[in-house]
C-alpha cells in the first residue's frame, strides 16, 4: 500500500525554478506578445520627440532669435511676432526654494490687469526686486519673454531656450524603453521555458536604471556645454548598449557561480 502511494506520488511535476513560468510556456508567449505590443507605445514617442517636438522647439527658438523690435505704429498682427515693451509694477515676488521651488513676479500695469510671470532661477533680476519696482517687460507671441530694470535682465520661462539636447534625451529614453521591452518580449516567444536573465527583477528594473542615468547623465551636460543635439543620441546610445552588456555578462557570471 505504501509502495503504491509512493510511486503515485512520484507521478507528480515537481515546479521548476521559474514557477509557472516552466510549467506554462503559453502564458510565457503571452507575456511576450504583450510586452512587444507595449514596446510600440514609447517607439511612437521616440519618433514624435525626434520628428516633431524637437524640429517645432528648433523652428520655434529661431524665430524668437530672429524677432526684431516691433515699430512704432505696428499692426496687432504684426506685434504677435516682432518684440514689444511694457512698462509694469511689481506687486511682489515670490521666491520658495525646497523640492518644488517657485520663482514669481506678480506684475501690475496702469490699468486694472494683473500678471504673473514664472522664473526658472531667482537671479540676477528676480531677487533684486521689490513691491513698487517699475520694470520693463519685453513681450513677445503675447508672453512676457524677458524681464528688466536698471540695465539687469533675466529671461522668464516661457523665453524659448536653445536646449534641444534634453528633447533628444527624452526621446532617446523612450528607444531605449521600446528596445527594452521589445528584447524581453522577444525571448520569451523563442524561449518561453528559459528567458532568464531577460526579467524585470533584477536585470529589467537595472536596464530602466541604467537607461534613464544614461539619457541625464549626456543631456544635462550637454545643455550646460552647448553642444548639438545630435551628440547626446550619438554618444548615449553606445553608453546604453555597453551598460546592457555589462550587466548581462555579470549577471550570467553570478548564475555560473563566479564573482
Amino acid at each position: 500500500m505504501t509502495t503504491a502511494r509512493a510511486r503515485a506520488h512520484s507521478t507528480g511535476r515537481l515546479p521548476g525554478k521559474n514557477g509557472a513560468d516552466q510549467r506554462s510556456p503559453g502564458r510565457a508567449r503571452i507575456m511576450g506578445v504583450l510586452l512587444i505590443l507595449l514596446s510600440l507605445i514609447p517607439a511612437v514617442l521616440c519618433y514624435v520627440a525626434f520628428a516633431s517636438w524637437l524640429p517645432s522647439d528648433r523652428e520655434h527658438y529661431r524665430e524668437y532669435r530672429a524677432a526684431e523690435p516691433c515699430p512704432a505704429h505696428a499692426t496687432a498682427q504684426l506685434k504677435s511676432d516682432c518684440l514689444s515693451t511694457r512698462r509694469f509694477t511689481v506687486m511682489k515676488t515670490v521666491i520658495k526654494t525646497g523640492k518644488t521651488s517657485t520663482y514669481e513676479a506678480i506684475l501690475k500695469d496702469g490699468d486694472s490687469w494683473r500678471g504673473v510671470v514664472d522664473f526658472g532661477d531667482p537671479g540676477p533680476l528676480l531677487d533684486r526686486l521689490q513691491p513698487g519696482d517699475r520694470v520693463t517687460a519685453t513681450v513677445w507671441r503675447r508672453d512676457i519673454v524677458v524681464l528688466s530694470k536698471d540695465a539687469i535682465r533675466q529671461n522668464s520661462s516661457d523665453a524659448p531656450r536653445d536646449e534641444l539636447q534634453m528633447n533628444a534625451a527624452f526621446g532617446m529614453l523612450a528607444a531605449l524603453v521600446a528596445a527594452q521591452a521589445f528584447t524581453f518580449g522577444a525571448v520569451r516567444l523563442v524561449r518561453p521555458r528559459d528567458h532568464k536573465p531577460f526579467t524585470w527583477n533584477p536585470y529589467g528594473k537595472q536596464l530602466l536604471i541604467a537607461g534613464v542615468a544614461t539619457c541625464f547623465g549626456v543631456g544635462l551636460p550637454a545643455v550646460w556645454i552647448g553642444v548639438p543635439w545630435w551628440t547626446v543620441p550619438t554618444v548615449g546610445v553606445p553608453v546604453a548598449v555597453c551598460a546592457a552588456g555589462l550587466l548581462h555578462h555579470r549577471l550570467r557570471t553570478r548564475a555560473a557561480g563566479g564573482v
